[in-house]
């Protein structure tokens, strides 16, 4: 399995991944609609021989108030549903994650599984100070929204709401 940058090659199997993965063709949508409207911008694919079985994309969100602030969302990850539970979400998230930090972010946010994400060091982001709008709607339940610092300190002294980017709001 190989981790790599997605490519203009990739971008259907990049949507086959998102259509597969989720219920309905949001993500996929969303997919297609932050590439390249953001930066910076991670998006990688998992690889299997050819075959891409996975999808994790990285954006930046923004904490108004702190222009101090480097915050990238992870949002949305993919796996086809005959490699889920392999490793290869794991094997996304780590390399995305080093590759959101080599970008100059200083925390990454998840609105996720509260099960899954602590195992990479995510914590509910309210212990922070630090919030959403899906779960200020009651959408989301406060431990499903964490962050994850990759920056020790950058988030001394943020507070408030996260806002993503424009696209997120269609889902």
């Amino acid at each position: 399995m190989l981790i790599r940058n997605e490519t203009p090659a990739d971008e259907a199997a990049v949507r086959t991944v998102n259509l597969a993965a989720f219920d309905t063709p949001a993500e996929a949508q969303l997919v297609d609609a932050l590439r390249g409207a953001t930066f910076p911008y991670v998006s990688l694919v998992a690889d299997d021989k050819g075959q891409i079985v996975g999808h994790i994309l990285f954006t930046p969100v923004l904490l108004p108030g702190h222009p101090r602030a480097r915050l990238m969302g992870l949002a949305p990850m993919a796996v086809l549903p005959d490699y889920q539970r392999s490793g290869v979400g794991t094997a996304l998230i780590a390399e995305g994650l080093r590759q959101s930090r080599e970008a100059g972010a200083g925390a990454v946010v998840v609105l996720g599984h509260p099960d899954y994400y602590p195992r990479f060091g995510f914590v509910p982001a309210s212990r922070h100070g630090i919030g959403c709008d899906y779960v200020a709607a009651g959408d989301a339940p406060d431990d499903a929204f964490m962050i994850l610092e990759l920056q020790p300190g950058h988030l001394d002294g943020l507070g408030g709401t996260v806002e993503y980017h424009a696209a997120f709001a269609a889902l």
